[in-house]
């Protein structure tokens, strides 16, 4: 005769653990625990469970169950609201100047792209000029070699 089936659980605190199992100490196998949770209170045999029917199905084997966790709110502390210190002269002035210099350092940095482009669209046409040159004068020494051949 089969030994008689009993449910086991125990929880972390955001998962339950459940199983079927002969004992306590197969339970504790089957949950991998190297300590007896039992003895320390965090696992205890149950009657019913929501998972009972699947640990029953198949014993020995672990049956895991999320939990819902809410966690209360915290409510301030006593002495907590502090006033909020606001910003002295010399700080307000120091964002000022910082604000200031990246103002100026991003319209200088703008400058200098615009000068680029316009060097880089002036090194084009000029190598556009250098091609058209370059193929003109290829033509006519491509027609004087074909000549000199013809009379060979």
């Amino acid at each position: 005769m089969a030994p008689r089936l009993k449910l086991f659980e125990w929880s972390d605190g955001f998962h339950t653990f459940t199983v079927a199992a002969s004992s306590r100490p197969k339970a504790l196998a089957a949950w991998g625990s190297g300590q007896d949770l039992f003895a320390t209170g965090l696992a205890k045999e149950i009657d019913d469970s929501p998972d009972a029917e699947a640990a029953k199905a198949s014993p020995g084997t672990v049956i895991e169950r999320r939990l819902d966790v809410k966690l209360p709110a915290s409510a301030p502390k006593k002495g907590a609201a502090k006033k909020t210190k606001q910003p002295s002269a010399a700080d307000r002035k120091r964002v000022e100047e910082a604000q200031i210099a990246l103002d100026d350092l991003d319209a200088m940095h703008g400058q200098a792209a615009r000068r680029l482009d316009e060097e880089l669209q002036a090194i084009r046409a000029r190598r556009e000029e250098e091609r058209t040159a370059y193929e003109a004068q290829r033509e006519k020494l491509q027609a004087r070699l074909e000549r000199a051949r013809a009379k060979l």
